[in-house]
């Protein structure tokens, strides 16, 4: 893994499960909140698939692409966009009605002080979104912050254990199923509610995070000392392919890697490619957000890249200095303030 272009290659690449799930979806796909971290491999993965497929189905992304290039991007790799800022009732009243929905957008970080903006987009706004595409197939991003800390020795929550968000951002991500849940129920629109816990890109991620601090050797706090990761391009697949399993009442999915990772393992994992010794702080503690994605992968199969080559990919990335993106995943944060 060498750059940013081989990287996103490598992401957007379709797997022929996919390419055979996107023949079987009727209309066009549109993603809302597309200039996330993940919306954009997400979007191109759906296009590439489309195209192997030999199929004809647009791809529409929709952001308020406020600053970069993205945009450009996005169209040159052959998918529409339209620019609109969601909050607005007359911006969104005009999104074209789509059959099939991928809900990205939402707001986490810089929700402590911001409480109310954060409530607005993760728990009105979807409400507005599902009048809107009344009808729709809807993928809705959702997260594994919707559930308590559980012991790390019991495999971590299902998607029947009961919900218990720890602080506000978890709080209003379940506000945004509830909310979507009901339209779906009133009005009988296919959803999917995809609980996803930490996505791995080279540029971000917990990996990522672990990794800097063991290269550059400061302290890893061990206080969450458990996470799941899976890789971004696998969790995009999963997300593409679950407007299929979408239905009233709602399908949850829970959405990672299938192991329980010790930080302490991971950083020493990183170590030795470094040739460094981690440097830690604190004590694992009995509880962590764990999740247990076992319906996801009997469903879409086990993720195509594993935990081993994450962590080499991860390693190699750091010591060649590859491009990354200031965004802490705050990972270690036990009393959901982010």
């Amino acid at each position: 893994m060498q750059n940013v272009q081989q990287l996103e290659e490598i992401m957007t690449r379709p797997s022929n499960e996919l390419i055979e799930d996107i023949r079987k979806l009727d209309g066009d796909i549109l993603i809302v909140g597309v200039g996330g971290k993940m919306g954009p491999t997400l979007a191109k993965k759906a296009k590439r698939a489309i195209d192997e497929a030999g199929i004809s189905k647009k791809v529409v992304g929709v952001s308020r692409f406020s600053s970069g290039s993205l945009k450009e991007e996005l169209e040159e790799a052959g998918i529409e966009t339209i620019t609109a800022d969601l909050m607005d009732e007359e911006q969104l009243a005009a999104l074209p009605k789509l059959p099939n929905v991928i809900y990205m957008a939402g707001n986490k970080f810089g929700t402590a002080g911001n409480e109310h903006y954060t409530w607005a987009m993760n728990t009105y706004l979807p409400g507005r979104l599902a009048e809107h595409f009344k009808g729709s197939r809807i993928v809705a991003f959702s997260t594994g912050n919707v559930y308590p800390l559980v012991p790390v020795q019991k495999g971590g929550c299902d998607e029947s254990h009961p919900v218990e968000p720890v602080g506000e951002y978890g709080q209003s991500s379940l506000g945004r199923e509830r909310v979507l849940t009901y339209f779906s129920h009133r009005d009988q629109t296919p959803l999917a509610l995809f609980r996803l816990n930490y996505a791995i890109d080279m540029k971000y991620g917990v990996l990522l995070e672990i990794a800097k601090a063991v290269y550059h050797s400061t302290s890893i706090d061990l206080s969450m000392g458990h996470v799941n990761v899976i890789w971004q391009g696998d969790a995009n697949e999963y997300a593409i392919r679950s407007l299929l399993i979408a239905s009233s009442p709602p399908t949850i999915l829970n959405v990672t890697g299938p192991e329980t990772l010790s930080v302490r393992w991971l950083a020493e994992q990183f170590g030795k490619r470094f040739g460094k010794k981690p440097v830690f702080e604190g004590q694992e503690q009995a509880t962590a957000l764990l999740n247990n994605a076992g319906k996801a992968h009997q469903l879409f199969g086990y993720p195509s890249v594993s935990i081993h080559e994450m962590i080499d990919w991860t390693s190699g990335w750091v010591m060649n200095d590859g491009e990354t993106i200031n965004k802490p995943t705050h990972f270690q944060e036990r009393k959901g303030q982010f």
